[in-house]
């Protein structure tokens, strides 16, 4: 009996620590006792007050001051952040600046064309809230990418876009979202980026905007773009520096743990494997890579494989790639018949005109004439 008893002492004990009283939210007006809320997470246990400090039994967020919590909430009821979604939309393109509009403070949902499920580009579902029909009109519009050529193409989208910026305060596309954007005409005499593999196409297919490769986003003052995926979170905290200050845009990056930097020079596109053209290793055999890495004016890859081809053959094979659709001049090749290391030097102009050499080896392992280690490494020239 002693034991029964100690051990429904403990709980109730753990249970006060843990859980306070709740106390429903009508009531609670007034009451000084009644002022720890949980810490907003969309969820029904938002509207719960509770009498003293803690952690939500519900969702497991800690509590915070009630007043403050809603003095927040009140500054920023005004600011709402719509996200465009559709079948093929990138995942983290949509949910990173969601993550980080909501912890900033906003009122965030999800639109599309109706409120059918949307299948995104890895096969997650989402239903959107609002439907085209019935959105409320946002502060800040988001454009994600993804599968965006349907979208691209969709005159009642587009029209949407182009009447919901046209009253918002901003509008903000992210990775091949841009597409988007520039099919409605919205990018016209504007810079703009893009995920890193779209940056020719973006240029080619809309030449009134001017593309750059170097930014990890794009400030027009109204109209911002991304580069690919995550810099979608930089330029979502960007946006919320932009309307509430570089210090609540670094608080909230610290709050998701994220390594922000305002002014960031990381872009995808910039680094130097860009300047590769695509040497098509697994045609000529099996091949892992072991390397690959660099930064904007250097790039090293080194690869290990096997083939049916003779190192002189394979190296053939890659310096008619580099010379034609490179379009790298040849320097010097060794190549000797009976080989087991054939290698080659090049010369090659990088995007902004400026001198870069490469070099290639290919070299057989452990004297076995399939098994192949392949190196090739670029950098700029020095002045």
């Amino acid at each position: 009996m002693r034991s029964l008893l100690c051990f429904v002492l403990s709980v109730v004990l753990i249970h006060s620590f843990n859980f306070p009283n709740v106390v429903p939210f009508a009531q609670s007006h007034g009451k000084s006792g009644n002022k720890y809320v949980c810490s907003p997470c969309g969820l029904p246990c938002d509207s719960a007050v509770y009498d003293a400090p803690g952690t939500c039994p519900k969702c497991g967020m800690a509590f915070v001051d009630r007043e403050q919590a809603q003095a927040a909430t009140d500054a920023h009821v005004r600011k709402k952040v719509g996200i465009l979604i559709f079948d093929g939309v990138q995942i983290i393109d949509y949910t990173g600046p969601y993550e980080v509009f909501g912890a900033a403070g906003f009122e965030v949902y999800t639109v599309a064309e109706t409120k059918q499920p949307v299948t995104t580009a890895m096969g997650m579902t989402v239903i959107p809230k609002y439907s085209f029909a019935d959105a409320p009109q946002p502060d800040v519009l988001v454009v994600p990418g993804g599968g965006v050529k349907g979208t691209q193409n969709n005159t009642e989208t587009l029209k949407w876009i182009t009447d919901v910026t046209s009253r918002a305060q901003h509008t903000m596309s992210v990775c091949n979202g841009a597409f988007i954007l520039a099919s409605a005409g919205l990018l016209d005499g504007l810079t703009a980026t893009t995920t890193a593999g779209n940056i020719d196409r973006l240029k080619a297919d809309f030449p009134k905007t001017k593309v750059v490769y170097d930014q990890r986003y794009v400030d027009n003052g109204k109209i911002i773009t991304t580069a690919g995926l995550s810099s979608g979170i930089d330029g979502a905290l960007h946006v919320v520096s932009k309307i509430l200050g570089n210090g609540t845009a670094e608080q909230v990056a610290l709050g998701e743990e994220y390594d922000w930097y305002a002014h960031s020079k990381f872009a995808r596109a910039s680094l130097a494997d860009r300047l590769i053209p695509d040497l098509d290793f697994d045609g000529t055999g099996n091949w892992e890579i072991d390397r690959t890495e660099g930064g904007a004016n250097r790039w090293k890859l080194a690869l290990h494989g096997t083939s049916n081809l003779s190192a002189n053959e394979l190296l053939e094979r890659f310096n008619l790639t580099l010379s034609t659709t490179g379009r790298w001049t040849n320097v010097k090749t060794v190549a000797p018949q009976s080989a087991s290391l054939s290698e080659s030097d090049w010369k090659f102009t990088g995007r902004d005109g400026k001198p870069w050499k490469g070099f290639l080896k290919i070299q057989t392992i452990s004297g076995d004439k399939h098994q192949f280690a392949a190196k090739l490494n670029i950098s700029r020239e020095a002045k």
